[in-house]
């Protein structure tokens, strides 16, 4: 297997390589025929011309009124090579780094000598005594022996799976090239029926001309013969008259020696008959009846192809320690807050309103042209994992979720102040808990990635608080194995926050609401920042909003803010300029209560996480009510998007049930610590779930707890 990293690197590259300039493609454009080349090599082979052939098939293009650039780009392979580009230059730096030795990335003056069970990651002395005191631990060389002979199949059946996907390019490629033969076969077919058919339509055509020649001609044959007659008569009575009238001029008897022959001439014609009109028979085309003669038919020939490798219902080889997930088959779901959905979609067509149940998963190419229709129902797959508690896999108020390139899921476990990292299949895979500095933690509001797929966690300061005291604020900056990178401190608000990243400009944005809660004395905005932390800019504080929760960017770089109390969603441009909001209080269609989570996905479409009304909603980019993807949850909190380059898409749905007497103590700020105590005393959640809707409950409280304080 040495050699095989090498050779299947080579064939990706030989597969994302311009067949011009045999480079990674830059900037990469697609012709009509579908081939694939950059963007300067088109410039270069069109030149100044309107018009040129493809390299690869010869086809004729016809460049529009933009040129080169108004081509549509490839974005696939403009990302796969932009990855594979990242990959290249991560490791080209790794080597160049001098080697730390088994240093501790949190405590660099420490060595790696422990292996903690429970959040699966090498530690330090200081570790054990910080993030992750009383863990299981065991030595690194032990936990080595035990990890190798699992990861080596894991890594084997990847390299595998990368074959097989390998051989389907390469198969692709092959149907390619059969594609253009059979396209030119096909079109040859079609030109000489056409001229074949050409062909008898002219010799039909000259056919009827002539007919239609020859009938003309006898009808001014015929006309002339009568002209001839009539034009001899003419001669007879005009000399005749002319001799008579030259006569009379002359004298008497020359008169009347000529009247004799007038009187003849004019008595000859006096009872003759006029001329009759000509009697033609001109030529009339009648076309037939026949429509356009039919050349033949296309029909669609389905060819032999390799079956895409379904790689995302591979079950990967356990790694031990790694809890399974909790299903709501395998277990019953406690009170507390628990899991996470994983809920695999296909792509949806542009312009296409969907119908009221989710498309299920597909093996076509997300942006596929898929239709749906009428009355069909597909149920999508979901994969639920979690659990109330504080193990490893268990959730405490899971609050924010994102996805990496690679398909781990990040969810911010707030009151376990931790990061938790799944698969999507829902396997554990590992956590780290969210360290601030100098041991302290933090409880997590939400968790966004950044460009360079580092995370972003906004939370507030994790020790006990009281009801007058506010808590300290932070936006820390963590890599994905956990190592703090960078953090800000945030105004003090107590109020929730949300965090997106904006990867087109590597800038930060959170959400910020101010004022006091019991008074409805609160207004919203967005704080834009940039990678190193420095505020840049503020956005939406004309608009009114109340609390704005999460948020997201969308791919033109618009952003999305979910307003928990204005029950809606504004959009703004990329500059901060307002666009419009939608929602509005209510459960009908198109109406939100309690939104929180935002995402998009790659058509602009909008999934929002309707809380109050326990559902998930979708809306086009444009603000129109789509579908409801989901109305089965509890108290879905945040959503995330997975967009897979072959097979569709990921959404993600952090679900949260909480019991009666949880939300009230909740709402009642006197109580928070007493909350923390019991559970961190207890070490477990209460099994009694009070089968009421929590939403609703909680809402009524809030109010009560308002009308308690004014009084």
């Amino acid at each position: 297997m040495g050699s095989a990293p090498s050779g299947l690197k080579r064939e990706v590259h030989e597969e994302l390589s311009c067949s011009i300039c045999l480079e990674l493609f830059t900037r990469p454009k697609v012709l009509p025929c579908q081939h694939t080349f950059c963007q300067d090599c088109l410039c270069n082979l069109a030149g100044r011309g309107g018009t040129f052939q493809c390299p690869n098939c010869r086809q004729q293009v016809r460049l529009p009124f933009q040129g080169v650039a108004g081509l549509p780009d490839h974005l696939m392979a403009a990302n796969m090579c932009e990855k594979l580009q990242k990959q290249e230059k991560h490791l080209e730096e790794t080597r160049e780094q001098p080697q730390s030795g088994n240093r501790c990335s949190f405590h660099p003056s420490e060595e790696v000598k422990l292996y903690c069970k429970q959040c699966n990651v090498p530690v330090c002395s200081e570790c054990c005594e910080e993030g992750h005191d009383g863990h299981p631990t065991t030595g690194l060389r032990k936990a080595a022996q035990e990890r190798r002979s699992t990861v080596q199949p894991l890594i084997n059946e990847g390299r595998n799976i990368m074959e097989n996907y390998l051989s389907f390019l390469k198969g692709l490629v092959e149907k390619e090239k059969a594609l253009v033969e059979k396209k030119q076969q096909t079109g040859n077919s079609i030109i000489q029926t056409y001229n074949q058919m050409v062909q008898k339509l002219t010799e039909r055509k000259d056919h009827l001309l002539s007919e239609s020649q020859q009938s003309h001609r006898e009808d001014l044959d015929r006309m002339q013969t009568e002209r001839d007659r009539v034009l001899a008569d003419v001669n007879e009575l005009s000399a005749a008259c002319d001799r008579a009238e030259q006569k009379l001029q002359q004298g008497w008897v020359e008169l009347l020696s000529q009247q004799t022959a007038l009187t003849e001439v004019v008595g000859k014609y006096r009872g003759k008959a006029a001329p009759t009109p000509v009697q033609t028979q001109p030529a009339v085309f009648q076309p037939t009846d026949s429509p356009v003669p039919v050349l033949g038919h296309v029909r669609v020939q389905f060819l032999p192809s390799s079956p895409i490798p379904a790689t995302i219902q591979v079950a990967p080889t356990p790694i031990p320690a790694a809890p399974a997930p909790i299903t709501a088959a395998s277990a019953p779901i406690p009170a507390a807050p628990t899991p996470i959905t994983a809920v695999a979609l296909a792509p949806i067509p542009a312009g296409h309103r969907l119908i009221p149940e989710a498309p299920a998963f597909s093996n076509g190419a997300a942006g596929g042209t898929g239709h749906y229709h009428g009355n069909q129902t597909h149920q999508p797959q979901k994969v639920t994992f979690g659990g109330g508690g504080s193990g490893t896999g268990q959730f405490w108020y899971p609050v924010g979720v994102t996805v990496s390139d690679e398909g781990e899921i990040f969810v911010a476990d707030k009151w376990n102040q931790r990061i938790q990292v799944f698969t999507l299949q829902g396997t554990f895979v590992r956590q780290f808990p969210t360290v601030v500095s100098g041991g302290q933690k933090m409880d997590l509001y939400d968790v966004a990635m950044d460009r360079e797929g580092n995370l972003w966690v906004v939370g507030c300061d994790g020790s006990l608080v009281s009801s007058t005291t506010k808590s300290d604020e932070f936006a820390v900056q963590y890599n994905k194995q956990g190592r703090v990178l960078k953090k800000t401190d945030l105004q003090k608000s107590e109020w929730i926050r949300g965090v997106a990243g904006d990867t087109r400009r590597n800038h930060i944005l959170i959400t910020q609401t101010m004022g006091e809660w019991h008074y409805q004395r609160h207004r919203g905005k967005v704080m834009v920042y940039r990678s190193d932390g420095t505020l840049m800019k503020t956005v939406g504080r004309q608009q009114g909003m109340k609390e704005p929760w999460y948020i997201t960017v969308d791919r033109k770089g618009n952003i999305l803010v979910s307003d928990n109390m204005n029950h809606c969603v504004y959009v703004y441009k990329e500059d901060g300029q307002f666009l419009f909001q939608f929602g509005g209080e209510g459960s009908g269609e198109g109406q939100l209560y309690k939104p929180h989570g935002i995402c998009t996905d790659r058509a602009g479409n909008i999934i929002v996480a309707d809380t109050g009304n326990r559902r998930v909603e979708m809306f086009d980019k444009n603000r129109k009510f789509l579908k409801h993807i989901t109305t089965d949850m509890e108290k879905p909190e945040a959503v995330a998007m997975f967009i897979r380059e072959v097979g569709g898409y990921s959404f993600l749905y952090a679900d949260i049930f909480m019991t009666r007497e949880e939300f009230e103590e909740m709402f009642d700020l006197t109580l928070y610590e007493k909350v923390r105590k019991k559970y961190h005393a207890e070490g477990a959640f209460p099994h009694l779930y009070d089968k009421v809707k929590p939403e609703v409950d909680v809402f009524a409280i809030g109010r009560q707890c308002a009308e308690d304080f004014d009084k």
